[in-house]
């Protein structure tokens, strides 16, 4: 197959033509060059790889349709969002669902970020045949791979990553988690990635079209690397930023991508990924710098992980004092019974070495010194 079968399939299956602005298409090239050349697929990945590009190109597809059949699209609000933008492995799902938890806010749900149109109203917002879709299509994939249970699950009715959108532009590390594709990682630490985030606010809009509307509450480690074409499309955003043991998130974030990529690939890219990842790690980290010491007018909230698993509500609370707002009373008990189920709702226990992924322990901290010394993060070691 080829780029433009690729295309041809999803306008096939929606029986629509207009992708919108072309600024996705050389990301698909290259991406799919990338994965013909380098991501050694099993058979499960030659059948899910090109399926997860269609879906992304359909739904590409059906929003660029709704906004251009829906004018009034264009009128719709992204006022302040909330956005958690990293790091890696360092409790961002945790505080999503704890934000998810206050009814005044409006997360991005995972159904809703790969099925957007029709957009959701209030009534099918957390159930109905989409999200029971959602749900069939995530037990597939943990039923293949029983560990990403452990690593990293998602309700389909709760919040999910920016990447799942990001995607749909091509300009995403959800590509290079699912497939290990060095030429498109390199591609993607340079190239602007302003379409992918306008891409990203017209989803919201379309998300919002059908009623459902709150303060946005967004996250991804994503982000962290395109922070510049982050606030140019949301100059208002709020920006929380997570702060953990370096050597725990470079050890869990080559796990997460040896269990999920290791579904669709059967090949030893282990010192890939080792290298990759904590490369991608230590790139967030000097542009997160690059960007405070550029955009003092863009502030950063900095919260450590220790806080947030110690204190997780009053966490929550410290982020809205910072914007001038408080944390409601029926928003805190939401959040006060959300942590008492999480705790004790485990599916296991995600254990990872940095030997395991090939990597040195005071190699790993020896890079990442000035980071821990800065953000005077607690060892968990």
């Amino acid at each position: 197959m080829t780029p433009a079968d690729l295309m041809a399939e999803a306008r096939q299956q929606t029986g629509l033509e207009d992708f919108g602005p072309g600024d996705f298409e050389e990301g698909l090239g290259v991406y799919w060059e990338s994965v013909c050349s380098e991501a050694k697929l099993n058979d499960i990945g030659a059948v899910a790889v090109p399926q997860l590009i269609v879906s992304s190109l359909a739904n590409r597809l059906r929003v660029i349709d709704w906004a251009a059949r829906n004018a009034d699209v264009a009128d719709e609000r992204i006022d302040a969002p909330l956005i958690v933008i990293g790091m890696f492995r360092a409790g961002t799902t945790f505080l999503s669902n704890l934000l998810d938890r206050d009814s005044h806010n409006r997360s991005l749900l995972r159904w809703e970020a790969g099925d957007s149109v029709p957009p959701p109203s209030s009534a099918a917002f957390r159930s109905g045949p989409r999200v029971d879709a959602a749900r069939t299509s995530g037990d597939l994939l943990e039923q293949l791979n029983p560990k990403m249970a452990v690593v990293h699950h998602e309700e389909p009715d709760g919040p999910t990553e920016c990447v799942s959108v990001l995607r749909q532009d091509f300009k995403s590390l959800l590509w290079e988690a699912v497939t290990n594709v060095p030429a498109y990682g390199e591609w993607l630490r340079q190239v602007d990635q302003s379409s992918a985030y306008h891409y990203h606010r017209l989803v919201l809009q379309v998300l919002q079209h059908g009623g459902v509307r709150g303060r946005w509450t967004l996250k991804s480690p994503h982000h962290a690397i395109a922070l510049e074409a982050l606030t140019t499309v949301y100059p208002d955003a709020r920006l929380v930023l997570l702060h953990r043991d370096p050597l725990v998130l470079c050890g869990s974030v080559c796990s997460l991508i040896s269990t999920l990529s290791g579904t669709f690939s059967d090949a030893d890219h282990q010192p890939y990924i080792a290298e990759h990842w904590t490369a991608i790690l230590e790139l967030s980290v000097d542009r997160i710098e690059s960007f405070r010491a550029a955009h003092p007018e863009h502030p950063v909230l900095d919260i450590q992980y220790a806080d947030l698993v110690q204190e997780p509500v009053e966490t929550v609370a410290r982020i809205y004092a910072t914007a001038g707002e408080a944390l409601h009373e029926d928003a805190r008990a939401a959040m006060d019974s959300y942590v008492a189920a999480d705790r004790k709702k485990k599916s296991g226990i995600h254990r990872y070495r940095l030997a395991d992924a090939g990597l040195d322990e005071g190699a790993v901290a020896e890079r990442f010194a000035d980071y821990l010394s800065r953000y005077r993060i607690p060892s968990e070691h």
